[in-house]
């Protein structure tokens, strides 16, 4: 494959720091915690914030707190799906989640204690990884074929379906073992959106959302949990984010997009996918099947989630400002963080939009200072 979004050594070694203090499994529960800093404003903030959710960008809010270390602001975040941290914020148990798919009307219903903000501040392909013998990254799939592998239509490496798109590929009669998220997962959502779109049906059967019933494969926690099962697996598929699949060693598909090209999910394609997007007024964007000749089609975005006014919902002054700071710091300096592990970076015409989310944020209807 062409490009690939950082050599997969400089990836992995970002990912053994970024991943240590979550333990082996961001799913299982585990605790990020760290020390960080004022977002891009130098300031102190004295604070302890406790946040759940997404695995995808687990190893994003590691980092963060581990580049900030010493300045005042202590963040503990445990990587358990984006469903569950949502609930848990809705709950009042965390005072911030992290999520890959925006708020859903549903979700919003739950969160009682006032208005949220919702800060998309990164992307990430999602990959169709592969442990195949003999065979290396590149293999050419589309949302049709994906989704007749997760149905269990198309059973074996070598199937037709497959075959037609490889010309010229020395394809294994290898069967497919199937690997899915059994947590409920942003990830989860992004790819069964791909699939439902290419897939009448995928759509009219396990549908869109961040848990389903899977018609076949093995369950696995979080995308370090499906990533350990493929890699134990020949013949293993499992849509794992690109940081993990890099850290793994994986080989991962070229996926046809919208305009009908296969595409590597690199670092430029991955941005790519948020080129010309329509923002809604509550930043709750969706990156998926892009429309630009150039985009991966199997991007999510991640956004950190808090209320607007966290001191109306309970908080002290601090907290909300740390609150603040951490988002100000995912949008400004931390950009260049996420590049490292293996995101892509928002687009400024977004960033200009979350600035001035964070910077409405309040406490107690004044602004946070």
């Amino acid at each position: 494959m062409k490009s690939r979004i950082l050599p997969a050594a400089f990836a992995a070694a970002a990912l053994a720091t970024g991943l240590a203090a979550c333990g082996s499994s961001d799913d299982n529960n585990s605790s990020t915690s760290s020390t960080a800093g004022s977002g891009s404003s130098g300031s102190t903030v004295n604070a302890t914030l406790n946040g759940a959710g997404s695995t995808f960008a687990a190893p994003i809010y590691q980092q963060v707190g581990a580049d900030l270390k010493g300045k005042g602001l202590t963040v503990n975040y445990q990587g358990v799906g984006s469903g569950a941290g949502v609930s848990q914020f809705a709950a009042g148990t965390v005072d911030f989640a992290g999520s890959d798919p925006a708020l859903a009307d549903a979700d919003k219903a739950t969160i009682k204690k006032g208005d949220a903000v919702q800060i998309p501040f990164a992307l990430g392909a999602i990959t169709a990884s592969y442990k195949l013998s003999g065979v290396k990254s590149g293999l050419k799939l589309d949302g049709a074929t994906l989704a007749d592998i997760y149905l269990g239509k198309v059973k074996a490496w070598n199937d037709p379906e497959i075959a037609k798109q490889n010309s010229g590929a020395s394809l294994p009669s290898t069967k497919i073992t199937v690997v899915h998220r059994s947590d409920s997962s942003g990830t989860t959502k992004g790819f069964t959106q791909f699939l439902a779109n290419y897939s009448p049906a995928w759509k009219s059967g396990p549908g869109v959302d961040k848990d389903i019933k899977w018609p076949t494969g093995t369950g696995a926690k979080g995308n370090d949990g499906v990533a350990a099962a493929v890699k134990q697996t020949d013949g293993a598929i499992g849509y794992v984010e690109q940081a993990y699949a890099l850290q793994n060693g994986f080989t991962f598909a070229d996926v046809k997009n919208k305009s009908g090209k296969y595409i590597a999910p690199t670092l430029e394609s991955t941005s790519a996918a948020a080129d010309g997007i329509d923002v809604p007024a509550d930043l709750g964007i969706s990156t998926i099947d892009a429309p630009g000749a150039t985009a991966y089609p199997i991007v999510s975005q991640t956004f950190a989630i808090a209320y607007n006014d966290p001191c109306k919902a309970g908080a002290d002054k601090n907290k909300a400002a740390g609150l603040k700071e951490l988002f100000n710091y995912l949008i400004n300096d931390g950009q260049d963080t996420i590049k490292k592990l293996s995101y892509a970076p928002i687009p400024d015409a977004l960033k200009a939009k979350d600035q001035t989310a964070v910077d409405g944020m309040q406490c107690n209807g004044a602004a946070i200072s």
